[in-house]
């Protein structure tokens, strides 16, 4: 561990900043409520080496900025470009990397939640350690809504591990989201406070955690990981590509991006 200067990330939608033991870094696309681009998920990921590389960092904050969401998935435009199999695969394989990249933050990390955590959103809250949520957030993956894609085992895994196997196939058949009550009855929010109190809360918490013993944290952290670990197994291709390579999956990509209702063919 060394003390390093602070990070600058490599694209203006991500935003670093330190204060004292906590780091926060800010989703910044608020116009397009934060969707990720790849650039974005590659700098999260270097946001995240830094945040252990640096032993004035306690705590990792992340959070959306704007008041309408955390992180509304990725950005939709981007699937334009999936041609292969192997662009669906290299497409869920990345992902589980980059967002399992702040899995294994040494260091507590916390989602701010304020508005829409949905589709890769609601992953990057799910892969935090906890999670504090404004009073209008919601939580979700409405993918048999919007896109007729799928998800990897891994995401699967990290939201049955949150909310169980029975909710996790009644959220993703119906494609609702989990509003700010349910997801902490469910124990998917730490806490709710109304949104002027959101940031100050989430500080105060990321505060009192920086304030106690790092190496028991982390060995809690990591033993917690390690037992989780266990549910999640390989990714399964065969489902990823049927799902990807569907005429489905092309039909919701552009009904998204023209703003109307996808016709699914099952096909």
């Amino acid at each position: 561990m060394t003390i390093g200067t602070d990070f600058v990330p490599r694209t203006s939608d991500l935003l670093y900043e330190r204060r004292g033991p906590v780091a926060l870094l800010t989703f910044n696309r608020p116009d397009a409520r934060n969707a990720m681009t790849w650039e974005m998920y590659q700098g999260l990921v270097e946001a995240c080496e830094h945040v252990d590389s640096d032993d004035r960092i306690r705590v990792f904050v992340l959070r959306g900025a704007g008041d309408k969401a955390f992180v509304a998935g990725t950005d939709i435009a981007q699937f334009k470009t999936f041609t292969t199999p192997q662009h669906a695969i290299d497409y869920e394989k990345d992902q589980n990397r980059k967002v399992g990249r702040l899995e294994l933050v040494k260091k507590p990390t916390i989602a701010m939640i304020r508005g829409f955590a949905v589709g890769g959103g609601a992953s990057i809250a799910l892969a935090c350690d906890l999670r504090i949520a404004a009073t209008d957030a919601k939580i979700g993956v409405p993918i048999a809504k919007t896109l007729g894609n799928t998800l990897s085992m891994t995401t699967l895994a990290r939201i049955a591990s949150y909310i169980g196997p029975a909710r996790t196939k009644e959220l993703l058949f119906t494609a609702r989201l989990i509003g700010a009550e349910e997801g902490k009855a469910a124990g998917v929010f730490n806490e709710v406070v109304d949104p002027e109190r959101l940031e100050a809360r989430t500080l105060e918490v990321a505060e009192q955690i920086a304030a106690n013993a790092p190496l028991t944290i982390r060995s809690v952290k990591e033993g917690l990981r390690r037992l989780m670990e266990h549910a999640r197994i390989g990714d399964a291709e065969d489902l990823v590509l049927m799902a990807y390579l569907s005429d489905d999956f092309k039909e919701g990509v552009d009904a998204f991006l023209n703003k109307r209702a996808p016709k699914w063919t099952g096909r």
